[in-house]
């Protein structure tokens, strides 16, 4: 009778701890967006200027332009984004109402940057950069989709994901977002003079540079010591160089900048593959946001290149 009873509290036990477990797990993947209070920061009008500098340095057209065809603006989607865990594709950010995102209010956009949550309440997957992006300002929220609102709707959308089906359950980003994802604000550094601190924005933000030139662990994460130092191409096909002191440290702010500009480096050479795209968005900056990235990049502390 007494072991009866003992072996009946222990699966209550075991019942209790499981379905903890489970409650603890579905908050932690629970999807964050961003809360009512927060909002009215997130009106439906900004400034279309701005906006053209902020998609320009979000280096947005590189990914969500539609293949095959010459026009930056023409954003269906549709390119093929390799990674270990499989294919994905981005989507039509074009303001078409049915295939992109022309019915979305600022607010989902925000959502989108800096939460890594679609308006159906579902998490992104990280190929998407919002890991850098959630650093952005309000401010070049609203003005990038004042910008987005300007430009063609694209029909046609982007074909869906190929992608290892352990992975096709979207809750379970919120397991990666738990390990890695950081909405902590980017404070201006009082120690610093504004030039630095608009190119720390830029590159840890909007131009999500350590999204590529980073090693990552075998879930996609950053590995801190490596952010900068360089690492392998997701798509397997090269290696995204060390632009820490360790690999440029000859070179000078102004020739930082005039590769952002033109692609020429110092030694009489041009950056090739996916820093060609872009370069020409960063071509597109203000001489000050070009100069204020250099500032910033040549400030990194120098790290080792990690092993490919």
């Amino acid at each position: 009778m007494r072991m009866r009873t003992v072996r009946r509290y222990a699966a209550v036990a075991a019942v209790t701890a499981l379905v903890v477990v489970f409650v603890v797990a579905w908050r932690i993947t629970m999807p964050q967006p961003i809360s009512a209070a927060e909002m009215g920061r997130f009106p439906d009008t900004g400034d279309v200027a701005r906006g053209r500098q902020v998609f320009a340095a979000g280096d947005c057209a590189s990914c969500h332009a539609s293949p095959g065809q010459p026009d930056r603006l023409h954003l269906g989607g549709g390119i093929a984004l390799a990674s270990p865990f499989g294919t994905f594709r981005a989507p039509n950010i074009s303001p078409d109402p049915v295939d992109g995102i022309g019915n979305w209010r600022t607010s989902d956009l925000a959502n989108a940057l800096l939460r890594g949550v679609s308006p159906d309440g579902s998490h992104y997957y990280p190929v998407f950069p919002y890991p850098s992006f959630a650093h952005m300002s309000a401010g070049d929220v609203v003005d990038l989709m004042a910008y987005l609102r300007t430009l063609e709707p694209v029909k046609g959308r982007a074909p869906p994901h190929d992608i290892n089906p352990i992975f096709s359950v979207r809750r379970f980003v919120g397991f990666w977002k738990t390990l890695y994802f950081s909405q902590t604000p980017i404070e201006p550094d009082p120690n610093r003079d504004m030039k630095w601190n608009r190119g720390r924005y830029l590159v840890e933000s909007l131009g999500h540079c350590a999204e590529c030139h980073a090693t990552r662990d075998l879930l996609g994460g950053i590995k801190p010591e490596t952010r900068f130092a360089g690492g392998v191409d997701p798509e397997g096909v090269g290696f995204y160089p060390n632009i820490t002191p360790v690999r440029i440290g000859g070179w000078s702010e102004q020739d930082v900048v005039e590769m952002l500009k033109s692609g020429q480096t110092p030694n009489h050479g041009r950056v090739g593959s996916s820093m060609s795209e872009i370069v020409v968005n960063t071509a597109l900056l203000s001489d000050e946001d070009r100069h204020a990235i250099a500032a910033y990049i040549k400030s990194l502390p120098a790290r080792p290149t990690a092993a490919p």
